[in-house]
């Protein structure tokens, strides 16, 4: 017996020894020999990252004002297994339905889902309608997940709503549509980028950094614990060349363009002719990049530097300024208008009145955009091989180099007589982008340079401040500045001669304007059209000392009988006034009026206690410019008074609303008498400097009273004029004020059409389809 129990206790100790050894082996093993891997899984138990999110650089305008910034905004996720368990599934479907307007179909899906073992999920994120959202949003979202949760408390439940938020960056746009497809989107997934953002996404991106740190079971961090730690780093911020104001003034005239005519799409860009910086550039139709998701794609895609058109007699510009520069140009030469046959070919080239208008003069031809003239001076008088030099360094068949994506090349053909022909006055084998016709008509301008178009001003590193500038960059010579002021002069007749000049509409009085109407069909099927036109009109001012160039085009009006000189002159003769007023350069005294003298003024009716509609009629028949300010309906007062002699560029303002509810109104161009009428109207002092016209405002508030501190200047060609630095007219006050010019004259411009070819033209179909209903290439 004792036998048998000695050999169980030693059996039992013998176990037992086995398994002392095999747990010291095993704590062996993984102290010693495994060690690093379980340390590494606990201590990824003890850490926790975060992600420190790198700010996206801002866009801003010439002037700081922001276009598109990063801002704070709320993701939406839900967990399905905690809103199941608490029995509160219907509740958070219908709370998240009316804050969110997410159907309740797609809402149920993703508070019950489930995964593959049927199991409910703990986190699912809601991507549609919960994405990004903003704060009044979120706090409604809040509110809603709080009284939940205190439902939860009184029934003695688990005190969570399974609704959560975390905060994170999007992208905004504080100024909406504005400049919209020249600065672009980011998408909600940060995948898809237009404009400026996609042009510079490498520069405007920040890099993410992250912080990595031990904690203790209730998620506090451990003091003596491991932190790894990388900055974040900010994007850089970007400052374009646009003018915000001229901006604008581009898109609120192409809008007026779009509800009267009904295009397919408009297009307009401002430019500085000396340096090429883009001042506006606008597209009609139009989206808000904080909401791209409501508009066609096609909206947001810039036809200034995509799309490509065979741009009819604007055209004309190029061929001219080579006939000069080459000496095959007198303007007072005598040709026979009417048509011209190109030998070898069966077609006739015609006059856009289809008989001319006899034996006239060159420059009369071209103030009556005779295409005839244009054959004779170019395809006679220079030659195919000539003409393609010119039209090279001008640029076209060429990228311009500005900084946006997406920049079409164009291209110049000349397979046949009949395309050398044609090309003279902007048809046949001719595709070009509207970047391309600014900057050659800038040379033109400014002295025969062609320069490379710039948008982006400068960009700067938001930490080390360092800030790299776009300087101004000439391409070639084009010209001579004999040429260009000869040109300059010849251009302008176009504009100032209100009997055959084809761009009359575009007359501003006292300012001297150089232009050319367009009016180009378009191929369809291989054939030009007789019903679908691009229309166009491109110039630039003050001829003596050009500060803006200006083109604007309306790609098929809905009436086919309108030219260039109906429909994009007026909207021309609007920005160009306004900009110019805006750039504080004054009317040229030094211009010698083509009209008679008796009408450089204009008598003021009386327009008090007339309904706002009324009185704009009055005005706009009169082609006045005026300002509405305030917000009401009956005008209570004018300035300046009724039976006030002005010039036709002088504003007059209409007062809606009683003193302390105006803003101050934009003063620019109006004479030191009526500065002081109107500031004293709207109860703020009056503060100038200078004597003359202004040319600046400053609007500022000391001890809760407004000062308008003003710069006057004599007008231009004065003896005392002295040229001021210009200074941004923007309003820190400007609701309730709204500026309008009138003034458009619907007379006859190109008759019928600008251009008429008889014939077909197989071989050439240069509206090439990028699948977005636009004409261009992708």
């Amino acid at each position: 017996m004792s036998k048998r129990i000695r050999l169980r206790t030693l059996l039992f100790g013998g176990v037992m020894t086995l398994l002392f050894l095999v747990l010291i082996g095993r704590t062996y093993y993984v102290q010693i020999v495994d060690g690093d891997k379980y340390y590494q899984l606990a201590a990824k138990r003890w850490s926790t990252a975060e992600t420190l999110t790198g700010k996206r650089g801002s866009i801003t305008d010439r002037d700081g004002n922001i276009l598109a910034m990063d801002t704070i905004a709320y993701n939406v996720s839900v967990n399905p297994q905690i809103i199941h368990d608490a029995a509160i599934v219907e509740e958070v479907i219908d709370g998240l339905n009316a804050i969110l307007d997410v159907p309740k179909d797609e809402l149920r899906k993703i508070v019950t889902a489930k995964n593959d073992k049927g199991k409910f999920y703990i986190h699912r994120e809601l991507r549609n309608g919960g994405w990004q959202i903003d704060k009044p949003l979120a706090d409604k979202l809040t509110t809603f997940s709080d009284e939940l949760e205190k439902k939860l408390l009184s029934n003695k439940k688990v005190v969570d709503s399974g609704i959560y938020l975390s905060p994170t960056l999007k992208r905004f746009y504080p100024s909406k549509t504005l400049a919209s497809q020249v600065v672009g989107y980011v998408s909600k997934n940060g995948k898809h980028m237009t404009g400026i953002e996609g042009a510079f996404n490498d520069e405007l991106k920040g890099e993410d950094g992250y912080i990595v740190y031990q904690k203790d079971g209730k998620r506090v961090q451990l003091s003596k614990g491991d932190v790894e730690y990388k900055e974040e780093v900010n994007g850089k911020d970007v400052a374009l060349t646009i003018d915000s104001d001229i901006q604008r003034y581009v898109e609120e005239a192409l809008r007026d363009v779009v509800s009267k005519y009904a295009p397919k799409s408009a297009t307009a860009i401002a430019a500085d002719p000396n340096t090429m910086e883009i001042l506006a550039m606008a597209n009609m139709p139009e989206f808000d990049p904080n909401e791209y998701w409501k508009s066609d794609y096609a909206n947001s895609y810039n036809h200034a530097v995509g799309s490509l058109y065979e741009p009819g007699s604007t055209f004309k510009i190029a061929t001219l300024a080579a006939a000069v520069e080459e000496g095959v140009f007198d303007p007072e030469e005598f040709y026979k208008s009417g048509s011209y046959k190109v030998p070898g070919d069966p077609r006739v080239i015609r006059d856009h009145n289809r008989v001319g208008w006899g034996t006239i003069k060159f420059i009369e031809g071209l103030k009556r955009s005779s295409n005839v003239a244009f054959v004779k001076m170019g395809y006679e008088g220079l030659g195919a091989d000539k003409l393609r030099d010119y039209y090279s360094r001008f640029g076209f068949g060429q990228k311009t180099g500005i900084e946006l994506g997406n920049e079409a090349t164009g291209t110049i053909q000349f397979h046949y007589n009949r395309d050398i022909a044609a090309a003279t006055f902007g048809q046949g084998g001719v595709a070009v982008t509207p970047i391309q016709q600014v900057a050659a008509v800038a040379a033109v301008a400014n002295g025969g340079k062609l320069l490379v178009p710039h948008i982006v001003k400068s960009k700067t590193d938001p930490e080390t401040k360092e800030t790299t500038l776009t300087e101004p960059k000439v391409v070639r010579q084009v010209i001579s500045e004999e040429t260009s002021r000869l040109v300059g002069g010849y251009l302008e007749q176009v504009v100032s001669d209100q009997d055959q000049g084809t761009g009359k509409n575009a007359y501003i009085e006292g300012y001297r304007i150089a232009g050319k109407t367009g009016t180009a069909q378009k191929v369809v099927n291989g054939k030009y059209s007789t019903t679908k036109f691009m229309v166009s009109f491109i110039g630039y001012a003050p001829v003596e000392n050009p500060k803006i160039v200006l083109y604007v085009a309306v790609d098929e009006p809905n009436n086919s009988l309108v030219g260039g000189g109906t429909v994009a002159a007026p909207a021309f003769r609007e920005i160009m006034l306004k900009s110019l007023r805006k750039m504080g350069i004054a009317p040229s005294k030094e211009f010698e009026v083509d009209v008679k003298s008796e009408e450089v003024h204009v008598s003021i009716p009386q327009l008090k206690d007339l309904k706002i509609a009324q009185a704009k009629a009055e005005l706009k028949a009169k082609s006045v410019t005026f300002e509405i300010v305030g917000n009401g309906g009956t005008v209570l007062q004018q300035i300046p008074a009724a039976g006030s002699v002005i010039h036709p560029t002088q504003r007059v303002y209409l007062i809606t609303e009683q003193r302390d509810k105006l803003p101050v109104p934009d003063l620019t161009g109006v004479s030191l008498r009526d500065a002081l009428e109107l500031t004293s109207l709207v109860g703020a002092k009056l503060i100038t400097e200078g004597t003359g016209y202004v040319v600046s405002q400053k609007v500022e508030e000391v001890d809760k009273k407004r000062i308008v501190r003003v710069k006057l200047s004599p007008p231009i060609g004065s003896e005392q004029y002295v040229e001021l630095p210009v200074e941004s007219t923007a309003q820190d006050e400007s609701a309730g004020t709204e500026a309008e010019s009138s003034g458009e004259t619907e007379g006859a411009d190109d008759a019928a059409n600008d251009e008429a070819v008889e014939g077909n033209t197989s071989e050439s179909n240069n509206e090439i389809d990028t699948g977005i209903s636009h004409s261009g290439e992708n």
